[in-house]
């Protein structure tokens, strides 16, 4: 979070994330997840190219001097966005034919000149696409072609309380970092086995729970850092945002995130 972000910005943006917390991005989540058309993964990535949304980039890039805003020359890779899925609450209540991950968000990569690396996530708000966040390193792009190469295919998604990610397909769940292996082996997990675990794990914790009602949506208890996320907290996409002081800063309405660790290969 920005420390230096005035006061009563950071209170105003902390309530912004508390309602995302709740509410979710707003991407349509009834019925099967059958994922974004070509022409939204193509409209996603135009909005992470734009030259507004450059230009913020030369401002994150150069938030901590690393590099100048001026020589930070920050370019997005790839020609589309990659839909970036999330572990469904449908799934983990058990709800019979529920997909076992929801599209949350598209993510573009992005670099700067001295190789910096930054995920662009893009939301369809008002009927056009549009960033709502940046978090730095390139896991959303990074992992959906380490799924597509282990299972060609396959659904690739993330467990926001632990940070895994996963490929499932053919009645399989398998790993793609070190966090997931610790959670179901590095053989993977049936199916079946997987929702059991998650159940288990995040069934009292759902939107609505007794658990979300106390003011722990999310996983942030109050005496938590709002930059490391509980592992504990119900399943949505905000679950693995922190507080949305830093963004604000940035000119943007979403919120900047860092990762909780560098990222581990399973």
């Amino acid at each position: 979070m920005n420390r230096h972000l005035p006061r009563p910005l950071l209170r105003a943006a902390l309530a912004g994330s508390a309602a995302t917390l709740l509410l979710g991005l707003a991407a349509p989540h009834a019925g099967a997840d059958s994922g974004p058309s070509d022409a939204s993964l193509e409209a996603a990535h135009d909005a992470a190219a734009a030259p507004r949304t450059l230009d913020t980039l030369s401002r994150f890039f150069a938030r901590e001097g690393a590099v100048s805003r001026a020589a930070a020359d920050p370019r997005v890779q790839g020609a589309d966005a990659v839909p970036v899925r999330y572990l469904s609450p449908e799934f983990v209540a058990g709800k019979k034919g529920a997909p076992i991950a929801r599209v949350e968000f598209l993510a573009s990569k992005a670099v700067s000149s001295d190789g910096q690396e930054a995920s662009l996530w893009t939301v369809k708000q008002g009927g056009s696409w549009q960033v709502v966040n940046i978090a730095t390193g390139d896991d959303e792009t990074h992992y959906a072609r380490v799924g597509a190469d282990k299972l060609p295919g396959g659904t690739v998604f993330h467990e926001p309380q632990i940070n895994a990610w996963y490929v499932q397909g053919r009645g399989r769940v398998l790993p793609l970092d070190a966090d997931a292996v610790r959670a179901v082996g590095s053989g993977g997990a049936s199916v079946a086995a997987y929702q059991k675990r998650v159940h288990a794990a995040y069934a009292d914790k759902l939107p609505g729970s007794a658990y979300a009602k106390s003011g722990k949506a999310g996983g942030f208890a109050p005496k938590e850092r709002a930059s490391e996320p509980s592992p504990e907290g119900p399943v949505t996409v905000a679950s693995s945002v922190a507080g949305a002081g830093a963004l604000l800063a940035l000119g943007l309405s979403g919120v900047a995130v860092r990762r909780r660790r560098a990222r581990q290969h399973g």
